[in-house]
């Protein structure tokens, strides 16, 4: 499967998403799946198989990077062809990222389960969460990393609180800037909520860019343009 710009994995072709599930063969795995898309030539394919490479991806560079800004993190994995411009991938890309930077930057981890941990986790939050659900990936990624990082359980007193309020306050941020969906906008979006939650209530301060400028902006065919507070005419990139 090559990276093609907001599209379908196999011919390049848009995707068309339903508002009820249906049952789907997947093209390369050729299991069987009840979701919401496919593309206009009747392709379909299933998130572990979208996903696949991307994690290892994840896993491999957020196990061995000392970097202390998830963003800077978040970026460089993002720019390598096996994560796509949406997609689940993104649901584990926010928290791994966030929990190796966490460790670096001096937060107590059972390092590596805690990332084994966010994969197992992220692995399950479909795609298109953000539209079916009404709860983004991103968002929930992040309370993701607040919950193994606090050591949340169902059971859980303040830890419990603060996986959630993470994920509250990521939404929040995510949903004031409207649709359609952007994987890499979302993303941002959570990990810079999540690095000022980090440092007020976990007391671990990671690194933060000055500014976030997004680059893939070319592969989105609904990008916000202007209204994204990512997208180079709103900040200082020059190409």
């Amino acid at each position: 499967m090559s990276r093609t710009p907001n599209a379908c994995l196999l011919c390049g072709a848009p995707l068309r998403y339903y508002e009820r599930e249906r049952e789907f063969e997947c093209a390369v795995c050729h299991k069987h799946f009840p979701a919401n898309a496919d593309c206009e030539n009747g392709h379909f394919v299933c998130d572990g198989c979208h996903e696949a490479q991307g994690v290892a991806v994840i896993r491999e560079v957020c196990l061995s990077s000392c970097e202390r800004d998830p963003v800077a993190l978040m970026y460089s994995i993002m720019e390598l062809p096996a994560i796509y411009m949406h997609g689940p991938e993104h649901h584990i890309l926010v928290g791994a990222a966030l929990l190796s930077a966490y460790r670096n930057s001096g937060g107590a981890l059972d390092w590596p389960d805690a990332l084994e941990e966010m994969i197992r986790r992220g692995q399950k939050v479909p795609g298109g969460t953000c539209g079916f659900w009404g709860c983004c990936g991103a968002a929930v990624s992040a309370g993701m990393f607040v919950s193994i990082a606090a050591g949340a359980t169902p059971l859980s007193g303040e830890a419990w609180g603060l996986a959630n309020r993470m994920t509250a306050l990521a939404l929040d941020r995510i949903g004031s800037l409207g649709g359609p969906r952007c994987c890499k906008r979302d993303s941002f979006t959570a990990v810079l909520a999540a690095i000022e939650f980090s440092e007020q209530h976990l007391g671990v301060r990671m690194e933060a860019p000055e500014q976030v400028t997004c680059s893939f902006f070319p592969e989105n065919a609904q990008c916000l343009g202007r209204r994204c507070p990512y997208h180079p005419r709103n900040t200082k990139y020059v190409q």
